[in-house]
C-alpha cells in the first residue's frame, strides 16, 4: 500500500522571494520576511515544500532557462543557509499569447497534477498559498485549500475575490498557523 503525502504548494515571486518581475539575476533574490521560519512549521507537520512558478518571461524572451535555473538555485542557498530545503519545484516558461494554451500555467492544474504523481501527494490534504488569484485557483479546482498572501504587485480584485471567499490572509506565517491548527483539530 503506498501512503500519500501532503504538501504545501508555494508560489514562488511575491510569496517567498521579493518579486522583481521577471528575475534574472540571482544577487536580487531576497526571502520575505518570516518565510524561512514558516517552512520550517510545515516540514516539521510533515508537508512537502513544492514550488509551482508561472515563468511566463522565458517565453517572452526577458529571461532565459538559464537565467531561471540560476534565480532557483539562489533561493534553494538562501533557504538552505536557513536550515530549509524546498522538495521540489516546477515551473511553467509559456505565455499563452505567444506559446499558445498550456495546462502548466497558472490557474491550470498540470503542475500540481505532475507532482502528485511524481512525489505521491495526496491533494486533499495538500495546501497551496500565493499571491495572486491564480495561485490559489487550482487548489479549489482539485479539492484542497488554498490561500492568497497580497504582495504589493496583487490586483485588488484578486484581494477582494480572496476575501469574500475567506481565503485572504496577511503572511504566510498566518496561513501556517491555521493549517497547523486545524490538522490538529
Amino acid at each position: 500500500m503506498t501512503i500519500l503525502r501532503r504538501a504545501a504548494f508555494l508560489d514562488r515571486d511575491g510569496t517567498l522571494i521579493r518579486d522583481h518581475h521577471y528575475p534574472r539575476d540571482p544577487d536580487l533574490v531576497a526571502l520575505l520576511p518570516g518565510v524561512p521560519a514558516a517552512l520550517t512549521r510545515l516540514v516539521g507537520a510533515g508537508y512537502l515544500l513544492v514550488v509551482i512558478t508561472n515563468q511566463s518571461g522565458i517565453a517572452r524572451g526577458l529571461l532565459t532557462e538559464a537565467d531561471y535555473q540560476r534565480v532557483r538555485g539562489r533561493l534553494d542557498d538562501l533557504l538552505a543557509a536557513e536550515g530549509v530545503s524546498l522538495d521540489a519545484s516546477y515551473h511553467c516558461p509559456h505565455e499563452t499569447t505567444i506559446s499558445g494554451p498550456c495546462e502548466c500555467r497558472k490557474p491550470g492544474t498540470g503542475l500540481h497534477r505532475q507532482a502528485a504523481r511524481e512525489m505521491g501527494i495526496d491533494l486533499a490534504h495538500s495546501v497551496s498559498v500565493g499571491d495572486r488569484w491564480r495561485d490559489v485557483a487550482p487548489a479549489l479546482e482539485l479539492g484542497f485549500r488554498g490561500w492568497l498572501v497580497p504582495s504589493h504587485n496583487t490586483p485588488e480584485g484578486d484581494v477582494a475575490r480572496a476575501r469574500d471567499l475567506g481565503v485572504l490572509h496577511a503572511s504566510l506565517d498566518d496561513v501556517v498557523s491555521l493549517v497547523l491548527h486545524s490538522a490538529a483539530a
